[in-house]
């Protein structure tokens, strides 16, 4: 008969714990931020190539690298540093008849095709270059992209604007629940920071001058930020 009054009274203790216990558990409003930067590039690289073909190998190849020099000198020639300029890929691939139904194509003749990447660190001469390229025998012109060098400056303005949107947010929220935002108790960056946008070359003919947009790069950067909160003061 006594084990419920026992009962009772464990319940009644643990009860009277429980308003320590949520005294003690930190209170915190969680918010993101997020901000985004722009700029123009100051940066652009170019893929440009050779391909010659022949009867044998050997002419294939030597017609090749007779018309990379040609580029190369080109590149020389506008000023480009050598440091600047790196061949990229260099192939001999056989080329072979229509396929037959007796048998296994033979070979006809030899395809040599050699591509070189380059660096522009004037934008303003990126379809200056282009035409020069054309002009020396690339007849194969790649993907050209552009890009900020300074980026992790920019990402850095980002971040702090960033941390700004969400302790704007932070307010919002204390002043619409009726407390006070106390020290921040964590920050984190949400995701690697990605340009959302890389420019390309516009489409054109080659026999025309190359039309060519930068563009803006944009980055985006997100923080996931905390903060004590307290009753506000009377």
């Amino acid at each position: 008969m006594k084990k419920p009054a026992a009962l009772a009274a464990i319940f009644a203790a643990t009860m009277s714990t429980m308003p320590a216990l949520a005294d003690d558990f930190p209170s915190v409003v969680s918010v993101s931020g997020e901000a985004t930067v722009s700029a123009a590039p100051d940066l652009a690289q170019i893929d440009a190539g050779v391909a010659n073909d022949a009867k044998s190998a050997k002419e294939a190849s030597d017609a090749n690298n007779a018309a990379m020099g040609k580029v190369l000198l080109a590149l020389k020639g506008a000023g480009i540093p050598e440091k600047d300029y790196q061949t990229s890929r260099l192939s001999l691939q056989p080329q072979y008849a229509p396929n037959r139904s007796n048998g296994a194509s033979p070979v006809v003749g030899f395809r040599a095709s050699n591509r070189v990447t380059v660096k522009i660190h004037d934008v303003t001469k990126v379809a200056g270059i282009i035409d020069i390229l054309v002009g020396a025998g690339a007849n194969d012109i790649g993907n050209i992209s552009f890009e900020v060098t300074q980026a992790s400056k920019l990402l850095d303005d980002a971040r702090e604007q960033a941390v700004a949107d969400a302790r704007r947010k932070a307010d919002i929220y204390a002043k619409a629940t009726g407390v006070t935002l106390g020290a921040p108790l964590s920050v984190s960056e949400g995701s690697a920071p990605m340009p959302l946008f890389k420019s390309r070359m516009a489409a054109a003919p080659m026999a025309a001058p190359a039309a060519v947009a930068p563009g803006e790069e944009t980055l985006s950067v997100t923080v996931n930020v905390s903060w004590s909160i307290k009753p506000k003061e009377q």
